[in-house]
């Protein structure tokens, strides 16, 4: 059974990084100072510093907890019952409709490359958002949705379309509106590399040979 300490010490830890997600999204990471994080969570600055080494371990705690949830609920989406093409693009929509969030949109597009350094950031989104998108793709492919082109050069351009659309709607005067215009493009992207059954075959000569020695 669990301890009761060690339940009060996830809570404890959990309430900070509540406090912290709230107060970077509103003030960001210069507006914010650790005893308003404390404060806010009803704890002592001994307590924070229990958990977290100093403000940037508690971003970045704050980072992974935004990350988690807004990942989570797109992973829920893309892996629900039903076509593959339909899932993906529903999750891709609501990609682009999750960099309207606020807390998605200040700590991870707006604070998180300068705050955890463009290396780490690159890092933590590998896990994240990279590897939600590069399963997606791999399912499309393996399922003959979309071309068989290689799925890690494919997810790795169209992860930089989506990083860019995102930085695009975040830096905007009217998010919504580059919302809609970045899924609208996105969306059209895709469906560039989707095969249809009456497409004549495109595919190169120099790939039919190497498929022909794969087999």
């Amino acid at each position: 059974m669990r301890s009761r300490r060690l339940e009060y010490s996830e809570s404890t830890r959990q309430a900070l990084v509540d406090s912290a997600v709230e107060l970077f999204t509103k003030r960001g990471y210069a507006g914010t100072s650790l005893d308003e994080v404390a404060k806010r969570a009803r704890l002592t600055k001994g307590a924070l510093y229990h958990h977290f080494s100093g403000k940037q371990a508690l971003f970045e705690a704050a980072f992974d907890s935004v990350e988690n949830t807004f990942m989570r609920k797109l992973g829920e989406i893309v892996s629900a019952p039903g076509d593959p093409w339909d899932t993906a693009i529903a999750g891709l929509r609501a990609y682009v409709r999750v960099c309207l969030e606020p807390a998605y949109q200040r700590i991870v597009i707006h604070e998180a490359p300068v705050v955890m350094g463009w290396e780490r950031w690159r890092e933590a989104e590998e896990q994240f958002s990279y590897g939600l998108l590069r399963g997606t793709i791999e399912v499309l492919v393996t399922s003959g949705v979309l071309e068989q082109l290689p799925v890690e050069t494919m997810s790795r351009l169209l992860f930089g379309a989506l990083s860019a659309g995102a930085s695009t709607i975040a830096g905007a005067s009217d998010p919504r509106k580059a919302s809609a215009e970045v899924e609208r493009t996105i969306v059209r992207v895709v469906e560039g590399l989707r095969v249809r059954p009456d497409a004549p075959n495109t595919v190169p000569p120099e790939e039919k040979r190497s498929r022909a020695r794969r087999r």
